[in-house]
């Protein structure tokens, strides 16, 4: 896990790592004495088969490397085909899963490729298939805790220590309960300080009752949120990128930010497509200022979309085609910030003139239905939440639920072609661009790239970022839990879902009990 401030690796599985510039290799070194719960041991050879699986999912490490092969029981060797400092990221935060279990299917996977087929042969979907519906009786874990097979249910689960994980001898805890559900669930059981910590993004009103009840509210930066989609195989008027940039004009995301989320709810300023965070850190100045920051202006909208051919009929929007501008935008019921940006969105647009009808669909359905193209417009995430590198969250926004990514599901999602003309930059292949975005091991190079996208990004406007999330998480301290370190402490700008502050904590003792 990553101290993002600090930019070290907390190490876990892993003893030592590092590039192999004469080889094109990156080289990982596993702690010896690994086991797994079982009590087996866990080897390179676990990881090998981790890495040949993910790449049945169409994991990202593939665009960079053409081999992984166990040198000995510890070593690891990864031939990069594209080096890349992303590929360290890549590699240190895979799920390793072991070799008993996934073994004969990453030898598919890898049998598969050797034969000169690819996941999208018949063959290829088949072990897809094979691997999406495996369910193993019980995992075998390799951290400090393990599932209480028998307390699960769908409210909640627990969480026993593992003897034989890594850092178990480290974790002061021997019993995590974990509490199932969105934010409507979760809520009552945080006010009944049933829970020392939530991620959930909770309403002003709630955030505000948790604060009366005595809880404190830690607020890290997320480095994402919620941004509209379109599908432009569904919605061709959408096409024309004088339309996407109307809408970023017309929409009023600070207010949008601050009905979903309070002060935790932040407009997004530069619209470049990455945490507004981490831009001046990699668009010089005088790229900075190409950036168009499309502050709300709805005349400048109108403008837009009369340029682009819609017309006025009343307070009604029509498309080039005569049609009124009516839309369903499709949301995460369970997400309640989201739930909240939805609704505030559907009614400022409805007022514009572009009629918008919100309708939820539950949490683990919705992006589903959204990779598939079952949509016209949709709230998902910009942005990575999980990954310091911009070009994470390029990989997010132009990939995740576009082609690239959403043909696991059988659809092109936003389906926004990714070889484009601009005005800013001429013809790009924006795909190859993501890729080139974490290519190399010189970062001053990577900068380049980045810039390029972000300025594309920028223009284009496939996704409309609405505002930027920053936690506001409840913590209840001395009843379980010793109070945690202030809120000035570095760890607190790790993002919440890519390298948690609290499991970092737990991991290392930080986190003390009462």
């Amino acid at each position: 896990m990553y101290y993002w401030k600090e930019k070290k690796w907390l190490p876990l599985l892993a003893q030592e790592w590092g590039f192999e510039e004469a080889s094109n290799e990156f080289v990982l070194k596993l702690k010896s004495g690994l086991k797994w719960s079982d009590g087996s041991p866990l080897t390179s050879q676990d990881v090998v088969t981790t890495v040949w699986a993910v790449r049945a999912l169409r994991n990202v490490i593939w665009r960079y490397i053409d081999s992984v092969e166990a040198e000995d029981e510890t070593t690891i060797r990864f031939h990069m085909s594209t080096p890349s400092t992303v590929v360290e990221r890549y590699v240190l935060k895979l799920r390793i899963v072991s070799d008993k279990q996934y073994g004969e299917l990453a030898k598919k996977v890898q049998d598969l490729f050797a034969a000169g087929k690819d996941m999208d042969s018949p063959e290829g979907q088949a072990i897809l298939d094979e691997i999406k519906n495996f369910r193993p009786e019980q995992i075998l874990a390799s951290g400090p805790f393990q599932f209480d097979y028998g307390s699960i249910t769908n409210a909640q689960l627990t969480l026993v220590k593992n003897p034989n994980g890594v850092m178990a001898d480290q974790v002061l805890f021997d019993r995590i309960v974990l509490f199932n559900g969105e934010t409507p669930d979760v809520t009552p059981v945080v006010l009944a300080k049933d829970v020392d910590y939530a991620t959930h993004g909770f309403p002003p009103a709630t955030e505000k009752a948790f604060q009366e009840q005595g809880l404190r509210i830690i607020r890290p930066p997320v480095y994402s949120g919620p941004a509209l989609l379109f599908n432009l195989d569904r919605l061709p008027e959408f096409k024309d990128k004088r339309v996407r940039q109307a809408l970023a004009y017309a929409i009023d995301r600070a207010q949008n930010g601050t009905v979903s989320l309070g002060e935790s709810g932040k407009a997004v300023k530069y619209m470049a497509g990455f945490s507004d965070i981490m831009v001046p850190d990699w668009i010089p100045e005088s790229e900075l200022s190409k950036l168009n920051t499309y502050d709300h202006d709805p005349a400048r909208a109108e403008q837009l979309l009369t340029e682009a051919g819609w017309k006025k009929s009343g307070d009604v929007w029509q498309t080039p085609e005569g049609k009124n501008a009516e839309y369903e935008l499709l949301f995460p019921a369970e997400f309640a910030d989201w739930s909240a940006a939805a609704q505030n969105l559907a009614e400022q647009l409805t007022r514009f003139g572009i009629k918008v009808a919100p309708r939820s669909v539950t949490y683990s359905q919705q992006p589903i239905e959204v990779d598939k193209g079952n949509f016209q417009l949709a709230i998902q995430a910009w942005g990575s939440s999980t990954n310091p590198h911009p070009h994470f969250a390029f990989v997010q926004d132009l990939f995740t639920h576009n082609i690239p990514i959403a043909a696991n599901q059988g659809g092109k999602g936003m389906a926004f072609e990714l070889k484009q003309t601009t005005d800013v930059l001429g013809e790009l292949d924006l795909e190859q661009l993501v890729v080139d975005a974490g290519l190399g091991l010189d970062e001053e190079a990577q900068r380049q790239n980045v810039t390029k996208i972000a300025l594309a990004f920028n223009e284009l406007v496939p996704m409309i970022p609405l505002w930027e999330r920053y936690g506001n998480n409840p913590v209840l301290e001395g009843v379980r839990v010793q109070p945690w370190p202030p809120d000035d402490d570095p760890i607190y700008l790790n993002a919440p879902y890519g390298d948690n502050f609290c499991i970092m904590m737990l991991w290392t003792g930080q986190l003390k009990p009462v």
